[in-house]
């Protein structure tokens, strides 16, 4: 999808059939019938990169710029592991980690493992952040 703008939100409303799961199925495929009939897997309930850059595209033709890099930053994470996800969220809360070197470690972890770009470069700011005000006292 491109050349999305405002009105094409929300995407499961206006473009059902364009909105697809990893296995390929759209918005439109997934009924009740399909359900119980067992054709419908978690995979296909999962949000992909591409939905998220699609929101992202709508969100900054709406002028929200900041909201659209979530969305982007969102569809890196898509197929992070959530053990990955979770162990990061930890260091980037104030006091966890006790080095700006951590920091620097998993957003290199985010680059080089998961090709995760935006997500690194949040954070190395987070870690020139951190750094700057002293976050980095085990405060707990």
């Amino acid at each position: 999808m491109s050349g999305l703008t405002r009105a094409d939100y929300p995407l499961a409303e206006t473009r059902p059939g364009e909105v697809k799961g990893k296995r390929g199925l759209t918005l439109a495929d997934i009924t009740l019938a399909a359900v119980l009939a067992g054709e419908i897997e978690m995979e296909d309930l999962r949000i992909t990169p591409e939905a998220l850059m699609a929101q992202a595209e709508i969100a900054r033709s709406a002028g929200r710029p900041t909201l659209a890099l979530n969305f982007e930053r969102a569809a890196e994470l898509v197929d992070v592991p959530q053990d990955v996800v979770m162990q990061v969220y930890e260091l980037l809360r104030p006091g966890r980690a006790k080095s700006k070197e951590q920091l620097v470690d998993a957003a290199r972890l985010m680059r080089d493992t998961y090709k995760a770009n935006r997500i690194a470069s949040f954070i190395e700011e987070a870690a020139a952040t951190y750094d700057e005000r002293g976050l980095f006292i085990f405060r707990f």
